[in-house]
């Protein structure tokens, strides 16, 4: 597990995950104002994971093609899909909490309050080993992660003074 970890800490997809989470998070504050049912939160979430996903893919085929002149090998797309695919786990990370409020097994407002602050320890999380893979001190980089989770609590609390 411990390695699994490591090898995606020094993989590109982190910044790809980042990005989606914030998106994610974005999501969620946003329909917490008018709450939908579990399942159509679960349904928003990874149809926006699918629909930002395949906008990186094509995006990325297409900067790829219109950089070097040349169409793109089918190993240069898988590339391109494994960082989709990150940006979609990103985005679609709080579905999981949405799954178990449809299940009965957390109520409805837990979910998104769980959703929220566990997609800003995410980016703190990465903030954090991204200031320690730097070679920051532990309380460097805890100021590291609390610098960047500022950006998402800025967010939670903007939504939450405008409703």
């Amino acid at each position: 597990m411990l390695r699994a970890l490591e090898d995606h800490l020094g993989s590109p997809q982190v910044s790809r995950v980042i990005y989606g989470a914030i998106i994610g998070l974005a999501l969620v504050v946003a329909l917490e104002a008018h709450p939908p049912r579990p399942v159509a939160v679960v349904a928003t979430l990874i149809g926006t994971a699918v629909a930002v996903g395949l906008a990186e893919l094509y995006s990325e085929a297409i900067g790829e093609e219109t950089r070097t002149r040349r169409r793109i090998h089918a190993d240069h797309l898988r590339h391109f899909a494994v960082d989709a695919g990150a940006v979609g786990v990103g985005v679609a990370f709080p579905a999981v909490f949405f799954v178990l409020a449809a299940a009965d097994a957390l109520e409805p407002d837990t979910a998104f309050t769980v959703a929220k602050w566990s997609g800003l320890g995410l980016i703190g999380f990465y903030g954090f080993a991204a200031a320690r893979l730097a070679g920051a001190s532990v309380p460097g980089s805890l100021v590291r992660a609390l610098a960047v989770g500022v950006i998402g609590g800025m967010l939670i609390a903007l939504k939450a003074l405008i409703h």
